[in-house]
């Protein structure tokens, strides 16, 4: 004779009442119906179903609220609100929001991907007796950046872009179709393309080779691309540049002070791209000396509203 087929433990009524339990005991924890299963000691497909029905069911009457895709959290009275992620030195972040007086405090767990800057939507947990207010970010709603300057590793299927900016603490994947050419070692420029959920790094692509660290332009340019700055420039924008002259005209000396008899010399590396700034040493009557500190008049060159001025 066959064996009967053992019965659930849970008709749907008590089953309601322990996810109930369970989730409006732990308001700031957000539930799957495999992690209440769990809970509850069920391993059998049929109730694990029920489970699912039920939440949604409890979604759907407003008790809980689908936090992310398939997780459910105890629907509080806090509410969401609005504002900027400003990380700390330990991984966890501070909102700031024009909606609460108090910066809401976002553990490292509950960031979800949000970076420095970031424009993000926050549901705050409910506040316990003397507690600061916390919460978890749900939605990222604007980047601050997506292009960050880091060094290239590449192994033998893939490669990493790792980032200087501190406060970008992931290293983002690059496949190797999307290197650009770039060698390990290298300082390059990479674009955040991807970053799915429960993902650990984001994927990107790399958009420019900077060069080899050290070298002079290489570490400018880097500069210029973690600050979001153009380094580099249209072919009218330099051809405009290269218009320009590369001597006083006569009609300069009578509008300024001659220095060329002082011991002047420029303050700029050898390998600089512009000689902008210079000191002068003279001995005054007296015996006291003068340093003079000189910066050059970049408005004789750039004129306003011209291209070079715009850009």
């Amino acid at each position: 004779m066959g064996r009967k087929k053992k019965k659930g433990i849970f008709n749907k009524k008590s089953l309601t009442n322990r996810i109930s339990g369970i989730i409006s005991n732990n308001p700031n924890q957000s539930y799957n119906y495999k992690q209440i299963a769990s809970r509850l000691g069920i391993k059998d497909s049929p109730t694990k179903k029920l489970i699912n029905e039920i939440l949604g069911e409890l979604k759907s009457g407003k008790i809980l609220e689908e936090v992310h895709t398939g997780k459910f959290r105890f629907k509080s009275k806090s509410g969401y609100i609005i504002g900027k992620v400003d990380l700390t030195a330990y991984g966890s972040a501070y909102i700031v929001s024009d909606n609460t007086e108090e910066d809401v405090f976002v553990s490292q767990a509950n960031l979800n991907h949000a970076l420095q800057g970031d424009r993000v939507k926050v549901f705050l947990f409910a506040r316990r007796k003397s507690r600061r207010l916390e919460g978890e970010i749900v939605e990222i709603i604007e980047r601050a950046r997506t292009k960050f300057v880091g060094i290239v590793e590449v192994s033998k299927n893939f490669a990493f872009l790792i980032p200087e900016n501190r406060q970008m603490p992931y290293d983002i994947f690059i496949s190797k179709d999307k290197l650009k050419g770039a060698k390990t070692g290298q300082k390059a420029v990479a674009r955040i393309v991807d970053w799915p959920d429960k993902v650990k790094n984001p994927f990107g692509e790399i958009v420019d080779v900077l060069g080899m660290p050290g070298e002079h332009e290489v570490e400018m340019h880097a500069i210029l691309a973690e600050f979001e700055l153009p380094y580099k420039f249209t072919d009218e924008v330099n051809n405009a540049a290269g218009e320009i002259v590369d001597h006083i005209p006569k009609e300069e000396y009578k509008k300024r002070k001659d220095f060329r008899k002082n011991l002047t010399f420029t303050i700029d590396p050898e390998d600089a791209k512009d000689f902008d700034d210079a000191l002068s040493l003279r001995k005054l009557p007296g015996g006291n000396w003068e340093v003079g500190i000189h910066i050059a008049d970049v408005t004789h060159y750039v004129k306003p509203r011209t291209l070079l001025d715009k850009e």
